[in-house]
């Protein structure tokens, strides 16, 4: 039987081609239900170091929860709203540009955040740290167009 790291690795090997990306959108709901059941202890099968973030949808007012890849960043996490290489903007990343206040579940610890939009220097040292944890991003990048992928640097706050 495979290991969840050697599943990690291929994973990361064959995450750029665009059939994985449409095969892994279509596991996003069942995912995010295995998220929700296990209280965001698991996520992505527990290959990729993932979190569920609520954000508070821009139209509706609802809350609305996805599973992400972070990358831990010092006392906050990094997600970038690749949306698999689509050329439109994944909805949670409007949310949060729209209202930046969320909040995430990472193994099953669920918690406030401030979701700050990077520009910049910022965004460069924070794009370095995403492909380094998931190279595919940068296929991403090419297969999303003219459309500039949001990255954001959650940052838990008191209460």
């Amino acid at each position: 039987m495979f290991s969840m790291s050697i599943l990690g690795s291929l994973t990361r090997r064959v995450g750029h081609h665009p059939w994985f990306s449409a095969a892994a959108r279509l596991l996003v709901p069942v995912d995010r239900a295995v998220g929700r059941l296990t209280r965001g202890r698991v996520v992505a099968l527990g290959l990729l170091p993932s979190l569920i973030i609520t954000t508070t949808g821009r139209r509706s007012g609802k809350p609305r929860s996805n599973p992400l890849l972070y990358v831990p960043d010092g006392d906050g996490y990094v997600v970038v709203g690749s949306n698999w290489g689509q050329t439109h903007q994944p909805a949670w990343a409007l949310n949060l540009l729209a209202a930046p206040n969320a909040e995430v579940d990472i193994k099953g610890r669920r918690f406030p955040v401030r979701a700050d939009a990077a520009e910049g220097a910022e965004r460069d040292r924070l794009w370095q740290l995403l492909v380094t944890e998931w190279p595919p991003y940068r296929a991403y990048v090419q297969r999303a167009g003219d459309r500039e992928i949001h990255i954001f640097r959650l940052v838990p706050v008191a209460g």
